[in-house]
């Protein structure tokens, strides 16, 4: 019976190795292949290791077909000859990553401890592995109890969802949760905002509606890494669009914006800030400055707070 852990990865072969294109050379015929791609789809490791054996022999420089070949001849418990494909599959341009893990999973099955981990730390370091196929995986039954094995799921659980584990991505997790909104002066409502991760974790998403009023909008905040900065993106219900850019100053999330061209023709430059005040409350304060900074004009004043 074949493993959940290498039955997904087959379907890896399938879906990001479709565009792999061969070298030119000498080509089987197109029902040849046809015929092979359908064995190997059909999990017909048979009939697909026979096919992609010729396909190999006629285009040696066909990474795809090799990888392939390794994957049926996994698929018939052939561990060394698969071992062997995918090595050839690695030489002929295949990632490394996807390769690497499949031989990983092959000295697995082998009983071969050192020779399964010095491929699947290889893996390891190209961030395409799936912690959950890791843990679940019978080939790597020898390998757990090894203490290199713990800091390999580790480190597959921080590439898969990088910005759960980075602090400057967790800055603002503080305005995360759903929301009543009311003015600060007079407690008025002016709102219902939903604030939620997405993208693993690496975008906040704010949802808003007007109390009252059809107004709607979304903003979608991320860390730049390459810039260093928190970034907001506002959308609205009214062809608005606003970028911010900003950082967390003395727990504060501090946006600014450019200067903005104005239909009077002036120019807005705009500030935002996010006040923590306890688990329960954030006050967003935003002011506006047509001096290039040099004095503030208040927008608005509001008050989000955590619905119960």
């Amino acid at each position: 019976m074949l493993r959940r852990a290498f039955s997904a990865l087959a379907m890896l072969g399938l879906s990001l190795l479709a565009g792999y294109e061969p070298a030119c050379g000498q080509r089987p015929g197109e029902p040849e292949k046809t015929a092979a791609n359908a064995s190997y789809e059909a999990k017909d490791w048979q009939k697909a290791e026979q096919l992609y054996e010729r396909i190999v022999a006629a285009e040696p420089t066909n990474g795809r077909a090799w990888y392939r070949l390794g994957i049926s001849r996994q698929g018939l418990g052939q561990h060394e000859g698969a071992i062997q494909a995918f090595e050839k599959a690695l030489a002929n341009g295949v990632p490394p990553s996807y390769a690497e893990y499949q031989i990983a999973l092959s000295y697995g099955s082998l009983g071969s401890k050192e020779k399964g981990f010095e491929f699947l730390q290889r893996a390891a370091q190209h961030g395409s592995l799936d912690p959950e196929q890791l843990k679940s995986s019978s080939e790597f039954a020898a390998l757990r109890s090894d203490p290199r094995f713990e800091p390999i799921v580790r480190a597959a659980e921080r590439a898969q969802k990088p910005c759960l584990y980075a602090p400057e991505s967790r800055q603002f997790d503080f305005w995360v949760g759903e929301w009543n909104v009311v003015t600060t002066a007079g407690e008025k409502p002016a709102g219902t905002s939903r604030i939620e991760r997405i993208l693993n974790d690496c975008v906040i998403l704010e949802n808003w509606s007007s109390a009252g009023h059809p107004y709607q909008g979304k903003s979608y905040n991320t860390y730049n890494v390459s810039r260093k900065r928190w970034e907001q993106f506002w959308v609205d219900n009214s062809q608005g669009m606003v970028h911010f850019y900003g950082e967390l100053k003395n727990g504060v999330m501090d946006y600014y914006t450019d200067e903005i061209p104005q239909a009077d023709g002036t120019k807005l430059k705009r500030h935002l800030e996010f006040i923590p005040l306890g688990l329960d409350k954030v006050r967003q304060v935003s002011h506006g400055s047509t001096d290039g900074g040099k004095t503030w004009q208040p927008e608005y004043d509001f008050t989000y707070k955590r619905s119960k």
